[in-house]
């Protein structure tokens, strides 16, 4: 939430703007009003950027490209100067990062801040494009980068599908108060969060999970997934019978459906109240609601959790094929910090293993889009026309169909990069609607004392984070060389580096 000072600021900067342009507020000229101050608060492609002059990656520049949405113009010298472990440390202590600038631009959806009572009074289509534009925005303009990542993470960890259902009103308030209050928090608490998240328990019919009579079965769904996906994983050594005990416990939690709809509440009566057995643990008869809180300190405290947990997050920061040591490090910290993520994260993006898996990850859809804007200084609201480029990539946010959530390899992307090269050619050429960028903005930032239209390998390393090789470098010749091509202007030039393997690559 923001301070009293900082909306204050945040007003004035806007009145501010409002008083050099000299006119009324319309619905049209809002946008371009908050667009005018968010640049007056330094929003904007500097004067000078900074790119690389090695052939290989440049450090910074890969960690902004994997514990952040890539390098805004100017993040590179900036987090040069600062020094990486410093900006980790400032990143995973997001609570201190002014980032009034992001909301201005990200602050405007009153539905994503609404508890799913209040969500009700809304249509679902309107809810669903607030909830997506607002997290596209802030993975653009954010200053808290690494949350943001983490919150993506997360969010396909604990998956749900807005189209289910009622879940598109009750994922608002999952986002921000399972999601976003815990993913630098703690393990534990994040999963007892999820367990009773009103668009969980619809998503995984946790609250279809009743025993009102003695013949009844309990509804196995979230019991299994939480074994399944959310702690020990796959193969973390449950029993089907672990399945079926961890369902017991499970049962009561219920969703309000008329008054208080979307309240969750613990009905007694419809709870199974006998001793359980859970992965060797007994849980007494008569514990009532608190069989959810032991049985959610079994499945947290169990090793296999810790290597499952620890197995994803290297998967996602350093390669696809988790490396064994580190992965057996991250391992022990989450034992010895009782599942704390902030030093399994600082560890992971520090270690040798990550420096060394440069350029070797395939950026998903919506990693791309986002790296694409960031890279370019691009003004946008995230209209719909934006987010289809999305959908049409196949990675609409939160509308993944199964519960394992999106998937962090490369293979099931690999058919969607006709449509990353539609994109980029339409980006650079400002034929995205709603979405405004200059490359030649940037080019001049880059090249501010060039005598001559800077080339497409002269760019590159903006891009990139490394010279052209060899190779590229005759790619783009013989490109430029074609006679129906010898008049490309400097926009599909740029488009032409989006659409390389390279920048596919992070």
């Amino acid at each position: 939430m923001q301070s009293e000072n900082e909306l204050a600021l945040t007003r004035r900067s806007l009145l501010k703007t409002a008083a050099l342009l000299g006119g009324s507020l319309t619905l049209s000229s809002c946008e371009h009003l908050v667009s005018v101050a968010t640049e007056h608060l330094g929003e904007t492609i500097p004067e000078h950027v900074s790119v690389s002059t090695s052939a290989e990656i440049d450090p910074t520049f890969h960690l902004l490209s994997r514990a952040a949405y890539g390098a805004w113009p100017g993040d590179i010298e900036r987090v040069r100067n600062m020094g990486a472990s410093a900006w980790i440390d400032e990143q995973l202590h997001p609570e201190s990062i002014d980032d009034r600038v992001c909301r201005l631009r990200a602050g405007r959806f009153e539905s994503v801040h609404l508890d799913p009572g209040t969500s009700f009074e809304f249509k679902k289509p309107v809810l669903k494009e607030e909830l997506v534009r607002h997290t596209l925005l802030q993975s653009v303009y954010s200053k808290k980068q690494l949350l943001q990542v983490m919150c993506e993470f997360w969010t396909d960890h604990l998956n749900i599908d807005i189209n289910k259902g009622d879940c598109i009103y009750m994922k608002g308030s999952d986002d921000r108060l399972v999601i976003r209050k815990h993913a630098l928090g703690n393990f534990r608490d994040l999963i007892r969060a999820s367990a009773t998240s009103p668009a969980m328990l619809v998503y995984l019919d946790g609250n279809q999970n009743k025993k009102a009579k003695p013949e009844d079965v309990p509804n196995e769904n979230y019991g299994r997934e939480l074994l399944e996906l959310h702690t020990l994983g796959v193969n973390g050594g449950y029993s089907q019978k672990d399945v079926y005990e961890a369902a017991r416990c499970l049962t009561g939690w219920r969703v309000h459906d008329k008054w208080e709809r979307g309240k969750v509440y613990f009905d007694s009566e419809l709870h199974d109240k006998g001793s359980k057995s859970v992965l060797g643990h007994t849980i007494h008869a008569g514990g009532s609601e608190k069989d959810l809180e032991q049985l959610i300190d079994i499945v947290c405290n169990h090793p296999s959790t810790a290597k499952h947990i620890a197995t994803k997050m290297v998967r996602r920061f350093v390669s696809e094929s988790p490396p064994k040591r580190l992965v057996n490090e991250i391992t022990q910290i989450f034992i010895d910090t009782q599942g704390d993520i902030k030093p399994m994260v600082r560890a992971i993006v520090l270690s040798q293993e990550f420096k060394d898996s440069s350029g070797q990850k395939i950026k998903r859809p919506f990693q791309y889009i986002v790296t694409c804007l960031r890279s370019l200084g691009a003004d946008t609201y995230a209209h719909q026309e934006l987010v289809q480029y999305l959908v049409r990539m196949g990675q609409g946010p939160f509308q993944y169909p199964t519960p394992d959530g999106y998937p962090d390899e490369a293979k099931p992307w690999l058919g969607t990069l006709l449509w990353r090269w539609n994109f980029a050619l339409a980006l650079v050429t400002n034929k995205v609607p709603s979405v405004n960028v200059s490359v030649e903005k940037l080019a001049k930032a880059i090249y501010p004392n060039a005598e001559s239209e800077v080339s497409p390998a002269q760019l590159m390393p903006h891009f990139v984070g490394r010279l052209a090789s060899e190779h590229e470098i005759k790619t783009f010749q013989k490109y430029v060389s074609r006679s129906n091509n010898k008049d490309l202007k400097l926009p599909e030039l740029v488009g032409l580096i989006l659409s390389s393997p390279a920048f596919q690559r992070c």
